[in-house]
């Protein structure tokens, strides 16, 4: 068992209800399926669970140590939806997640190189921002491990940007665990672990909703974009 703490990731079973479960699929039922994951913004429902009063929102504010009362509330900043299939069953190599989405891009020194994601701006922030937030997949669809489960190497947050010739050796020495998963349970863990996902051996459907969440505002006018 791996835990948030010690390892950077960790599963909370059950975090949605069969109802709650239910009431979220309708919400993205309209999301078109992207092979590298759909970014969503605007749309209408979510807040319902991302918010620090939604089931997935109270975890992220567990988690981060957030304290509403005094102003340190953790928000979604950022959501893919992330629809793998029979048909559209790629694999990801390891990584770590370096870029945010923001509403709009600044040249602020640090936050390069930048990208535009479906059509969204994204920043290169310094990895001591990273390391501030945590990531929350949300799972709408059982996940086994011929089903193509989240890999992750425990402890490789701590590591801050690993450059990307020293990725296989730190797999090496961390190791790795797969994320299985049952229908509405969610995995927490730090923002900037490496991860991967195989391609699925015995593919199935397999929605996973992925929110990063970080506490305060951006430096020199930049805004999280939000979701």
């Amino acid at each position: 068992m791996t835990t948030f703490a010690r390892d950077g990731a960790e599963r909370h079973p059950g975090v949605l209800s069969p109802v709650d479960l239910a009431r979220l699929t309708q919400v993205l039922s309209d999301v078109p399926p992207v092979r590298a994951g759909a970014r969503l913004h605007g749309i209408a429902g979510l807040g319902a669970f991302l918010n620090a009063d939604g089931p997935v929102g109270r975890l992220a504010i567990s988690a981060l140590g957030a304290v509403p009362a005094l102003g340190l509330d953790a928000r979604p900043v950022r959501a893919i939806l992330f629809d793998k299939t029979a048909g559209s069953n790629w694999a990801l190599g390891w990584h770590q997640d370096r870029t945010i989405a923001v509403a709009a891009r600044a040249e602020v020194p640090g936050y390069g190189p930048w990208s535009v994601k479906d059509g969204l701006a994204h920043g290169t922030p310094p990895a001591d921002l990273l390391a501030g937030m945590v990531t929350l997949r949300v799972h709408l669809d059982p996940v086994d491990v011929d089903n193509a489960p989240l890999l992750v190497a425990p402890g490789s947050h701590r590591l801050g940007r690993v450059a990307e010739g020293e990725i296989a050796d730190t797999v090496r020495r961390c190791g790795q665990v797969a994320c299985l998963a049952e229908a509405g349970d969610v995995w927490l863990y730090a923002t900037l672990i490496l991860h991967a996902s195989a391609a699925a051996t015995r593919p199935r459907r397999r929605r996973v909703l992925q929110v990063d969440y970080a506490i305060g505002d951006l430096p020199g006018g930049l805004r999280w974009l939000g979701v």
